[in-house]
């Protein structure tokens, strides 16, 4: 086995699957909503966990249709701040009240 030996790989299988998903989790993903971006596409990386900020380049609610429903129902939050939309997946909170 030469360089392999003593090579725990079962620590690091649990490890992979402990953390070794990065899409999501501990990620701000920055995008563009402009309906070039599949729906299923944005639903994807909130459910891995990942914040979406989102410029809006449109009309919000047209853009927003095919996928804001799916989230919150998931128990993700949308917020629509200065031209951005702010999705954060569940359990993630958007917290507003320094806005005012």
């Amino acid at each position: 086995m030469g360089d392999y030996e003593g090579l725990d790989l079962q620590s690091v299988e649990e490890q992979l699957d402990d953390g070794g998903d990065q899409r999501g989790s501990d990620r701000v993903v920055l995008g563009v909503l402009d309906g070039t971006t599949d729906p299923d596409e944005w639903i994807d990386l909130v459910s891995s966990g990942a914040v979406l900020v989102l410029n809006v380049d449109g009309d919000l609610n047209e853009l927003a249709a095919d996928f804001a429903r799916d989230l919150k129902e998931g128990g993700g939050e949308l917020m629509h701040f200065r031209g951005f939309l702010i999705v954060s997946p569940q359990g993630v909170g958007i917290d507003a009240n320094r806005l005012g």
